[in-house]
């Protein structure tokens, strides 16, 4: 049986208590320093309580420590990892593999035991077996693939590794393969690996040739559209993904519940088509709320990218924002441009007071309006100076969907069964209780009922399970039997209630039981089986500090070129990727027959980049012109 995991992104401990509220079975946090996302850092005191609720449901919380880390950092580094681990965090994410160096030996005189798992960041760019294997044999419990592989390629990874495999399945996507960006450094100083990424790749170019001759004008050339795979969960299972991962660390509360809720229900369809294959990777059972839309989420337009092995239209480079769904066209404004008229893409279309639109401009802007008053297909709001009929109407806010997201709260519960004895004495009735939570807790309890023999036994038996079967905090109980008699005895609802509410407290004084989660203790990891897949490293290895430096050194590197943040080369790729801009303009060689265009380049405010294309291995890539 195999344990599917739903892994959530959380900006705050909000965030992460309402993903597990919605089916999430992990979390994934930043704590105070060192996360790839520097506007999503989080106490460790945060932390701890994030953990507590977690636990409750056998969920955990796994604790993002992955940029690179320079030498006067490592130690701040360090402590930050016993504090997360002394917080109860269940895993630490890493991209430095100074971390995985510090975890097993210490740094200086602190040499305090690091116990828990390591996973492997997809910032370590992992898309070959071989990679893989390296991570693997340093100790790795989880590696986090790269996002552009194909299910072939993933099962040929799954094929070379034992340890789990996770995968991202929802969210935004950097055009760049991970961790091996430079381009926000180059440009402003701010580096990708250092949680200070400017998302160059959202910008807007132009495009031009050899010549000069623009070919595209203003448009965001590099801004891929959103992933969603949810419709693949279940191949990517057969080919042996454990961990499903939805990014957005920066996102906001509804944003994680509604996709969170979406991919929840599809793993649970998932794992009720197949229970001798599959298991969720905690307990408790999602009930009420909304129903999930991720089409009224924040999204570019959706792409399942590589998935398959071909080539697709990626690019949302009309729109790096958020543009929603389509509602309609306009088709006349009065006079201040402040009441459009629209006619709707589809009849069922409704829209309502503080809807959120988007369109884009004569000039290839993407503008947003708040609908003030929406009254049928007219839309009152405040002048639009760049709106014209014609324009195609987008709403990338629903007013009415995020009040139903606050409004309507999932509510998770862990299952208890109850058994119910009777035993008349003497002195009256003894009532014995025993529940079995479904992780695997046992309590019991033995009650004295009285002498007063309840006159309708049927009733009184209906009233039992009604009463014991309610639920009370986190626990949704039922009676599962009854061990009767001819008689059974008078007890009072107030009774009933207090005994269900005596066996909740019970329950509580006892962990919820986690399920397994591979741990490979990197302390005991025998070196001499690493292998490094280059004899030589290069700038994106990462290699930031000197006890990076070491590992690949002790596990066969003859040199270690240092970080591109440390040592600027001139002539270094800043970004290659399985996109392609001549494919997504239809000027592919390859695929479209045209002709080979060379090298092209991209302009933004006085800056310019080439872009060669590597069509041996259908890669592109930017460097500085």
């Amino acid at each position: 049986m195999r344990q599917l995991e739903l892994l959530a992104p959380a900006r705050d401990i909000q965030v992460g208590i309402a993903a597990i509220d919605c089916g999430a079975d992990a979390v994934y946090i930043a704590g105070p320093q060192f996360g790839a996302r520097q506007a999503a850092g989080n106490t460790v005191e945060d932390i701890r309580q994030l953990c507590l609720y977690a636990h409750k449901f056998g969920a955990r919380i796994f604790v993002a420590l992955n940029t690179i880390l320079y030498d006067d950092e490592l130690e701040a580094a360090y402590r930050q990892m016993l504090d997360v681990q002394d917080a109860g965090a269940d895993a630490l994410i890493i991209q430095d593999l100074a971390v995985l160096e510090m975890a097993r030996n210490g740094i200086g005189n602190l040499k305090e035991d690091i116990r828990i798992p390591l996973h492997a960041s997809t910032q370590c760019a992992i898309r070959t077996p071989e990679q893989a294997i390296f991570l693997e044999s340093l100790g790795f419990s989880r590696l986090i693939l790269e996002r552009e592989l194909s299910l072939e390629q993933i099962r040929a990874i799954r094929e070379a590794v034992t340890c789990e495999l996770e995968f991202f399945v929802h969210g935004a996507l950097c055009v760049c393969y991970s961790g091996q960006c430079y381009l926000s450094e180059k440009i402003a100083g701010r580096s990708a690996n250092r949680g200070a990424c400017i998302q160059a790749c959202r910008s807007r170019y132009d495009l031009t040739d050899a010549s000069g001759k623009i070919l595209v004008k203003d448009k965001a050339l590099l801004s891929l559209k959103d992933y969603n795979l949810k419709n693949r969960i279940g191949e990517l299972a057969e080919a042996g993904i454990t961990s499903f991962k939805i990014e957005g660390r920066l996102k906001n509360i509804s944003y994680v519940r509604n996709v969170v809720r979406d991919y929840s229900l599809s793993l649970d369809q998932l794992v009720d088509k197949n229970p001798d294959l599959y298991e969720r990777g905690s307990y408790g059972k999602v009930t009420g709320g909304f129903v999930p839309d991720t089409a009224k989420t924040f999204n570019r337009g959706y792409t399942e990218l590589f998935l398959d092995g071909k080539r697709g239209k990626w690019a949302a480079m009309d729109a790096a924002k958020s543009m929603g769904e389509e509602i309609g066209t306009v088709t006349s404004l009065n006079h201040d441009k402040s009441v459009l008229t629209l006619r709707f893409s589809r009849r069922s279309t409704a829209i309502n007071n503080g809807d959120g639109f988007s369109f884009v401009s004569k000039k290839g802007d993407v503008c947003g309006f708040r609908g003030d008053v929406c009254e049928g297909n007219v839309i009152r709001c405040k002048s639009i100076p760049d709106i014209f009929p014609g324009a195609v109407i987008y709403r990338n806010i629903s007013a009415a969907f995020e009040r139903e997201l606050e409004r309507n709260s999932c509510v998770r519960m862990i299952s208890v069964k109850a058994d119910i004895e009777f035993c008349h004495l003497e002195s009256g009735w003894s009532v014995r209780v025993s529940a079995e939570s479904e992780d695997g807790r046992m309590v019991s309890c033995t009650y004295e009922a009285g002498d007063q023999v309840a006159n309708n036994r049927e009733r009184m038996l209906e009233m039992i399970k009604g009463q014991i079967g309610k639920n009370t905090g986190m626990y949704a109980f039922s009676v599962r039997s009854v061990v009767e008699s001819d008689d059974l005895p008078f007890m009072s609802a107030s009774f009933l209630n207090s005994v269900r509410r005596d066996l909740a407290e019970k329950l509580d004084l006892m962990p919820c039981a986690s399920k397994d989660l591979l741990l490979r203790d990197i302390r005991k990891v025998d070196k001499g089986v690493c292998y490094v897949p280059q004899k030589k490293t290069s700038y994106k290895n990462n290699i930031s500090n000197r006890l990076s430096e070491t590992v690949y050194l002790s596990c066969g590197a003859g040199s270690a070129e240092p970080a591109y943040e440390l040592d600027h080369i001139s002539d270094a790729e800043l970004m290659r990727t399985k996109y392609c801009v001549r494919y997504e303009l239809g000027m592919c060689p390859k695929h479209h027959g045209c002709r080979n265009s060379g090298p092209l380049y991209l302009l933004n405010n006085g800056q310019r980049f080439v872009l060669n294309f590597d069509c041996r291995n259908c890669e592109m890539t930017l460097s500085e012109a």
